[in-house]
């Protein structure tokens, strides 16, 4: 087809200050507070004479003719991330359709200035569909690492296949980003979907691995402010695995509580202590400033990451923001869960989801989903399982058999969800979910307390964690000890869950042609390990028509 290149004045220039997830434990605090300069978020190396791109560089949220790039340049050695000081710094960047940059289709540039944390985002126009680029960056006779990223298919395109790497939960202190770099080792990502908790907030040694920190991030101490944000944000972005991912393929990300506080609602977190640790509107404030300034995410509306791509006739993609607008968790399972005036989404958010579905003309509808839809009962689990479990999930643990951070909590939501899915007979929902620090295949059922007997309106896929503390690290026994005794008994509670894993961390590789949706689970060896190995370990799929979920014994 007949490209349509422009140059900088056809690309939009984007720096757009605006959060959030759900319940992971605190595992104890094992270890001494490690204290950590704020420097300590970039390299020893940087460079005090000349910009250098210390952070990477990154794409994200793909369109048939655009894409939105991201960098972020430290101007002098100073100039650290949430220092607040540098000097404004132009930085280029250059788009081509080859690694040589031999055909160059757009350039361009931004100032970085110390107001957006000398971050920037171009957002490029005038591409073609379905085509991979390169990009860089360039300032002061500096240039970036060389990127690539890919377009999204036409809209009207007969799309045959997409292929998406999908992670979650990635914790600094508790372990390596392994899963990153065999997602990147992959080659064949059209993009990455990360479904929440990109960063953590807590103060060094309080979450970690089984208790004992693996590395420290910055600052030590717990984020509150914008200044914090901006520092742990840089941290993250450091890290070797995480870079290489982001210049192999454009991510489609949404946030979930940790990039806020521990299991935050639109009123505040569990993890904030009201005037102690400032107002909470001032926080949610900063870390939605700070996640904008750092992810290469377009906010649909101001301050929320809820938004829809489009991949040709073969899928859409509707990404949620279910912290912005929640209602507080419910504290018990009395029932307030049932509360029609309780919502995890906002009435503007599910007349959106609700209205996106029935208007879909794609084979595919995704939702990319930070918390989990399907119903949980814990069932009789022992009581040396039931307390840890429950501490995983943020419960009573006295067993109460409902987590009320996920859409248990809010049933009248769900259940309006659900009908509008049934009633008009919406087919080939996929819900694509994170937080919960476990793998599971799920048939999402109308009413889980007649299933099978009842229908399924959706599936269901959730990933477990890349490190972030799961079930076997919370008893603190082998991996793997765990989920052979929980997963039957969760099974036989919950009959619309096909598999649950509680013990593993690792990452899916989500693979849609006309047919089926297949997510294939992988895992890591050992997330203590910086060169960890990576093994699938087993594959659902859901076939076209069905709404169920079925094992598949081969990976794509």
């Amino acid at each position: 087809m007949t490209s349509r290149y422009r140059s900088s004045e056809a690309s939009q220039g984007v720096n757009s200050p605006s959060p959030r997830r759900r319940t992971v434990v605190k595992a104890a605090a094992a270890t001494a507070v490690l204290a950590g300069p704020l420097a300590a978020a970039l390299p020893a190396h940087a460079a005090a004479d000349a910009p250098a791109f210390l952070h990477g560089v990154a794409s994200g949220d793909p369109l048939p003719d655009g894409i939105l790039l991201w960098t972020r340049v430290t101007p002098t050695s100073e100039a650290i991330p949430g220092s607040g000081v540098g000097p404004d710094t132009e930085v280029s960047w250059t788009v081509a359709k080859d690694k040589a940059f031999t055909t160059i289709v757009s350039k361009g540039s931004l100032t970085a200035t110390a107001a957006s944390d000398h971050t920037v985002k171009a957002d490029i126009r005038g591409l073609e569909p379905a085509t991979d680029y390169w990009f860089r960056f360039s300032a002061g006779g500096t240039d970036s690492p060389v990127a690539r990223t890919r377009t999204a298919p036409a809209a009207d395109a007969a799309v045959t296949g997409l292929r998406f790497g999908v992670v979650t939960c990635a914790n600094w202190e508790a372990g390596y980003f392994s899963p990153y770099r065999h997602l990147a080792a992959r080659g064949d990502l059209d993009a990455w979907l990360h479904l929440g908790d990109y960063i953590y907030e807590y103060k060094s040694g309080e979450y970690a691995a089984r208790g004992t920190v693996v590395r420290p991030h910055s600052p030590a101490n717990e984020i509150i402010t914008l200044a914090d944000y901006r520092t742990r944000h840089g941290k993250y972005k450091t890290d070797p695995d995480l870079q290489t991912l982001h210049h192999k393929a454009p991510v489609v990300a949404i946030w979930d509580d940790h990039e806020f506080a521990d299991n935050s609602w639109s009123g505040g977190a569990v993890n904030h202590t009201e005037g102690a640790e400032g107002t909470w509107t001032a926080r949610q404030a900063a870390a939605k400033q700070a996640y904008f300034e750092w992810m290469p995410v377009r906010p649909a509306i101001e301050g929320t990451t809820y938004r829809r791509l489009r991949f040709g006739k073969l899928a859409d993609l509707s990404l949620l923001d279910l912290r912005s607008f929640r209602s507080q968790q419910a504290s018990t399972a009395s029932g307030t869960v049932d509360d029609p005036d309780r919502t995890i989404t906002g009435r503007a958010q599910l007349d959106w989801l609700k209205t996106g579905l029935k208007a879909s003309d794609t084979t595919w509808r995704l939702v990319g989903n930070s918390v989990m839809i399907s119903p949980f009962a814990i069932g009789s689990l022992s009581a040396d399982l039931l307390k840890p479990l429950a501490k995983l999930l943020g419960l009573p643990q006295e067993g109460i058999a409902l987590n009320t951070d996920q859409w248990d909590g809010y049933t009248d939501d769900r259940r309006e969800l659900l009908a509008h899915l049934r009633s008009n007979a919406i087919r080939n929902t996929v819900f694509l979910t994170g937080d919960i620090h476990m793998s599971w295949a799920n048939d999402v059922p109308v009413d889980a307390g007649t299933y099978p007997l009842s229908a399924s309106a959706a599936t269901e896929f959730v990933i477990t964690s890349v490190t972030s503390d799961n079930l076997d690290d919370i008893v603190k026994v082998p991996e793997g000890t765990v989920s052979a005794i929980a997963s039957p008994v969760i099974r036989a509670a919950n009959r619309h869950v096909h598999w649950v894993d509680t013990d593993r961390h690792g990452y899916g590789v989500l693979d849609i042609t006309a047919d089926r949706a297949q997510m294939d689970y992988y895992v890591v060896s050992d997330r203590t390990n910086v060169n960890a190995t990576s093994a699938w370990a087993r594959s659902y799929r859901t076939f076209t028509g069905t709404q169920k979920v079925e094992r598949t014994y081969d990976p794509v």
